[in-house]
């Protein structure tokens, strides 16, 4: 793997956000130093300093500075490590910014009601988080028709993209 200078991940090992992250620095080829927290029993001194505003992972520190958000955090690692292996974002702005719909879609309604599908209240609150992710599904779906080009393996065409690696993270 190649060295992106100083690249630290803390993350947790269930997390589908740390894994999104760790999926891109493979992609690149960068190595990096994995930390795990310990979210339950505690949150190390350098969680609490490099994410402050919100304390959760993942957090990859690079020479010294945090960056947070497991979506940001992948389009930092494309524009810092931009000569670095595969891109994971198209080089076209409107293709660029449909790619961050579609990966803002997956965490904003695909994922809230997947969540509410098992962890609903009622067997009522259950059924329409069903009901939310089954409709998502089918706009993906829809999206991926469009996106992969019609006949092409992934979101981002033949090669794994942006979307890819937010959605591939949570199977």
């Amino acid at each position: 793997m190649a060295g992106g200078g100083d690249l630290k991940l803390l993350g947790m090992w269930a997390s589908p956000f740390v894994l999104r992250v760790k999926l891109a620095l493979s992609f690149k080829g960068l190595s990096y130093e994995y930390v795990e927290e310990d979210i339950v029993r505690g949150k190390s001194e350098l969680l609490l300093k490099s994410n402050p505003v919100h304390n959760k992972v993942p957090v990859l520190i690079h020479n010294g500075k945090p960056v947070c958000e497991s979506l940001i955090i992948l389009q930092y690692i494309d524009e810092a490590f931009a000569g670095t292996g595969p891109s994971l974002l198209p080089s076209d702005p409107y293709e660029r910014a449909v790619a961050r719909f579609w990966a803002a879609y997956i965490d904003d309604k695909l994922l809230p009601s997947w969540l509410q599908s098992f962890r609903g209240k009622t067997d009522e609150e259950k059924a329409e988080g069903l009901k939310q992710t089954l409709a998502a599904v089918d706009q993906l779906e829809a999206a991926f028709k469009e996106c992969s080009k019609g006949n092409k393996p992934l979101f981002g065409g033949d090669s794994v993209g942006y979307v890819d690696v937010a959605l591939g993270s949570l199977a």
